[in-house]
C-alpha cells in the first residue's frame, strides 16, 4: 500500500495522537510559565534560601534526562508516597506526563525569564525605586513589561521543544502522536509509511510555530 493509502487508513488515529500532543503541550506550558516566573523571582531575590531552592530545582531538572523524570513520576513517586503514607497511591499516565513536562519546561522558562529580566537596563529599576515604588511593584510595572517583549520568541521556541519532548512520554504509555504511530506500525507492519506520516505531521506543526516565532521577533525588532 502506498503512502496515501496508509494515510487514509491511519489518519484518524494519528490525528487523535496529534491532538493529545498539542493539548498536553499547551497545558504543561501554561503551568510551566507560572513555575518559571516564580522560580525566576526566587532566583534573583536577595533571600539566600529562596535562591538556593531555585538553583537546586534548576540544577536537578536540567541535570537529569526527561526520560528518567517521566519514569520517576509515573513509577517511583507512587511507590515513595505509598511507603511514606502506608496507603495505596496511583497516578494516571496523563498526570505523570503533565507534571514531567511542566516541571521540565518550567526550569528552562525560569532561565528565559531571568535572562530577559537581566537584559533590561538596571537604571530602569533604580529610576522606579527612586520614585518611591517598592521592589515588587517596580518589577511588575517597569521591568517585566520590557522583559516580556524580549522573551516571547524564546517562549515560542520552548513550546516547540516541549512539543517534541512529548514523544518521550510514549515510554510510559501516554497516547501522544509517537505512541500512536508505534501502535499502528506494530499492528500493520507498515513502519516506513507510518513513521513518514508521523514525521510530516510533526514538521507541519513545528514549521508553523517556527514561522510564528520569526514573525513575532521581526515585529519586536521593528518596535524597538
Amino acid at each position: 500500500m502506498n503512502l496515501f493509502g496508509v494515510l487514509s487508513e491511519v489518519y484518524p488515529t494519528l490525528l487523535t495522537g496529534l491532538t493529545m500532543t498539542v493539548k498536553i503541550t499547551i497545558l504543561s506550558l501554561i503551568i510551566a510559565l507560572v513555575i518559571g516566573i516564580f522560580v525566576c523571582l526566587m532566583n534573583i531575590s536577595s533571600n539566600i534560601v529562596l535562591r538556593g531552592i531555585a538553583k537546586f530545582y534548576i540544577w536537578l531538572i536540567r541535570g537529569t534526562p526527561m526520560l528518567v523524570q517521566a519514569f520517576y513520576f509515573y513509577f517511583a513517586l507512587p511507590q515513595l508516597i505509598q511507603a511514606v503514607t502506608g496507603s495505596q497511591f496511583r497516578i494516571t499516565v496523563f498526570t505523570a506526563s503533565l507534571v514531567t513536562l511542566a516541571l521540565n519546561a518550567g526550569a528552562y522558562i525560569s532561565e528565559i525569564f531571568r535572562g530577559s529580566i537581566e537584559s533590561v537596563n538596571k537604571g530602569q529599576m533604580e529610576a522606579a525605586r527612586s520614585l518611591g515604588l517598592p521592589y515588587s511593584r517596580a518589577m511588575i510595572r517597569v521591568v517585566l513589561p520590557q522583559a516580556i517583549r524580549t522573551m516571547i520568541p524564546s517562549i515560542i521556541n520552548q513550546f516547540i521543544i516541549t512539543l517534541k519532548d512529548t514523544s518521550i512520554l510514549s515510554v510510559i504509555g501516554f497516547p501522544e502522536l509517537t505512541n500512536m504511530g508505534k501502535t499502528i506500525a506494530g499492528n500493520t507492519f507498515k513502519s516506513l509509511q507510518t513513521w513518514a506520516i508521523v514525521g510530516i505531521m510533526y514538521m507541519i506543526v513545528i514549521v508553523a510555530l517556527s514561522k510564528l516565532a520569526k514573525r513575532i521577533e521581526r515585529r519586536i525588532d521593528r518596535g524597538r
